[in-house]
């Protein structure tokens, strides 16, 4: 499998620094949501989504699915006071990326419930962990890691972007501190070494609220019942 790599930043000439990650990438397989690329979902099935109140996060937490993320949570903000779904199938993206869409869902004059039925890893996980309530398909699979970064410029510009990635990535740390109660020199040390966590183990430690069960269901479209309940 060949792991895409984020777009190096260009400052001009000078050296290249690769800031370290775990050493190994996140491969645990997991199939599409309903078909929906990275891109976001065909138009029929957007319409379909947003009418009952659910949002998708697939793919790479990039900026272009910062500003798709956002747009369909805020109009569906402004459209009614009841609870958005968030579902997340995300397992590679940007800390800045995250913190964006964090400030998203902070803002938001209405609660957001959030489902991942796939696998999240990296900077998505902090969107999750963010929810006012979240729910994890049994076999899901959450992963704790800081993504990779590599920028370009001279020696003082490494330094100015390395620093800045570090708060950045410390705000993260601090975020998911406060929200699982676990201490913040334990978040950066599970990062560091990419932990993995199972759904009870995911529960332990303060990331998720319950475990969905097969034969439930989250919301309704035409037809057959379709998505889970929580258990």
């Amino acid at each position: 499998m060949t792991v895409p790599q984020l777009p190096a930043l260009s400052y001009g000439p000078g050296p290249v620094l690769r800031l370290p990650s775990a050493p190994e990438p996140f491969e645990v397989p997991s199939p599409l949501v309903g078909g929906v690329e990275a891109s976001g979902p065909p138009p029929w099935l957007q319409d379909q989504l947003m009418a009952r109140r659910i949002a998708l996060l697939s793919g790479t937490l990039d900026h272009d699915a910062v500003n798709r993320v956002a747009l369909a949570l805020m109009t569906l903000d402004a459209n009614g006071d009841e609870s958005v779904q968030l579902q997340i199938d995300s397992d590679d993206g940007t800390t800045s990326a995250a913190h964006a869409l964090i400030d998203v869902v902070d803002l938001l004059g209405v609660p957001v419930y959030a489902t991942c039925i796939g696998r999240i890893a990296g900077p998505a996980l902090g969107v999750f962990a963010v929810c006012q309530h979240r729910t994890m398909s049994p076999h899901a699979t959450l992963r704790l890691i800081e993504p990779p970064v590599e920028v370009h410029g001279n020696a003082r510009q490494l330094e100015q972007l390395v620093s800045a990635h570090s708060g950045s990535w410390e705000a993260f740390c601090r975020r998911l501190s406060e929200i699982t109660g676990q201490a913040i020199d334990r978040i950066q040390d599970d990062a560091a070494r990419g932990r993995f966590f199972s759904a009870a183990e995911a529960i332990d430690y303060g990331l998720v609220d319950e475990v969905a069960t097969p034969d439930a269901r989250m919301y309704r479209l035409p037809g057959r019942p379709m998505g889970y309940r929580a258990r």
